[in-house]
């Protein structure tokens, strides 16, 4: 009786692939639970994260036509440099006759000074006037009966009563015009004031009719062209500082257990590859899930209900120096690894929110503007 061995090769042949394979499997399982104990189980990753950043909106503040447009979309523009101006027609005409309000009210404020010394000096003439008539009156009235007419007598009195309201009307006029000028000097009068005011108002307006860039970063979002009649407020495109943007990583709320404020971060991104990594740490944890700022967030208090893990945003700052070699965009997506070995920690900032980004503020050249209102005044109220 011959013994088939032919059946018994392939069966040996598939136990060893299969002890093989099995034990392949095992010593991935163990490297992997190595992997997890010693590197793995101290990182949070998430491919759910995204570029974020501040997109300044470009607005006119007062209403005119475009008469030039200097920057366009994805070109770099510097804080300061002017990106669209406006017809200056009108808002000159305002300024030229704010100029002329001021020289005005200036002259009008001098002729009040003026004014007091006139009614000073006619208040000092009544008073000797006054004093004449009642002296006159009192030599009549101490004359010898009969030397005095009755008629010239009285003529006498009706002299002091009228010299009495003579001063009177000027002691009223001096102090009316005194009370005008009071405790001030002409650049201080409160007419003078409110005239400088209105043409600081005129330059500030001038001033905006070239709009520049609040700060530095991209054009994006241009929607103005020459010609258009523009509105005050109406958007005429944005600017996007590139240099200080972050990552908004989603992470699950189970994720955030040993997560804390200055943990070191790397991330990459599919526009660099994996040859660039970033390095940042996180900034903040937002306030709550993203689903709970939602235009319609969920109520879970009726019908039945089904537990969905959320996800809840973590802010990460980059380091500006990586940022420069290589630029972010607004909304590129990243694979973020939090390094949460470190557990010590806040789990919220202690920052307290400052003024971390400021903007080019139109204040009509200030000091080319106090230069003009000090010659105004100094040309019409007559210094030297």
């Amino acid at each position: 009786m011959s013994i088939d061995t032919t059946s018994e090769k392939p069966r040996s042949a598939r136990r060893l692939w299969f002890t093989v394979l099995g034990a392949v499997v095992l010593l991935g399982a163990l490297a992997y639970g190595v992997y997890w104990y010693l590197d793995a189980r101290h990182y949070e990753s998430t491919d759910d994260a995204y570029v974020g950043g501040n997109v300044v909106a470009v607005t006119s503040r007062e209403t005119g036509t475009v008469i030039a447009l200097l920057a366009d979309n994805t070109q770099s523009v510097k804080r300061g440099q002017v990106l669209v101006e406006l017809d200056p027609t009108s808002v000159d005409v305002a300024f030229e006759a704010a100029k002329a309000n001021l020289a005005r009210v200036v002259r009008q404020v001098r002729g009040q000074f003026s004014g007091a010394d006139r009614f000073s000096a006619e208040a000092a003439q009544a008073r000797v006037q006054l004093a004449a008539a009642q002296a006159d009156l009192a030599r009549r009235a101490r004359a010898p009966e009969g030397a005095v007419s009755g008629e010239e007598l009285q003529h006498a009195r009706d002299q002091v009563r009228a010299a009495q309201a003579a001063l009177s009307a000027a002691e009223g006029g001096l102090s009316q015009s005194r009370a005008a000028i009071a405790g001030t000097d002409i650049a201080r009068n409160p007419d003078v004031l409110a005239a400088e005011a209105q043409l600081r108002y005129a330059a500030i307006s001038k001033s905006h009719m070239k709009i520049v860039a609040p700060v530095d970063g991209v054009i994006a979002q241009r929607t103005v062209q020459v010609g258009q009649q523009i509105a005050a407020g109406a958007p005429l495109m944005a600017v996007v500082p590139l240099h200080s943007v972050w990552i908004d990583a989603n992470f699950k709320e189970v994720q955030l257990a040993r997560m804390r404020v200055g943990q070191p971060v790397e991330v990459s991104t599919d526009i660099y590859g994996g040859d660039v990594v970033y390095h940042g740490h996180i900034e903040g944890v937002g306030a709550g899930s993203g689903s709970a700022f939602a235009l319609l967030p969920p109520q879970n208090a009726s019908g039945n209900w089904i537990k969905v893990v959320q996800r809840v945003p973590v802010r990460i700052a980059l380091d500006p120096r990586e940022l420069e070699r290589h630029p972010l965009r607004i909304g590129l997506s990243v694979q973020v690894k939090a390094d949460v070995r470190d557990s010590s920690g806040p789990t919220m900032t202690d920052q307290i929110a400052g003024g971390q980004m400021t903007a080019e503020a139109g204040d009509g050249d200030r000091a080319r503007v106090d230069a003009l209102i000090a010659q105004i005044v100094r040309e019409n109220s007559g210094a030297r």
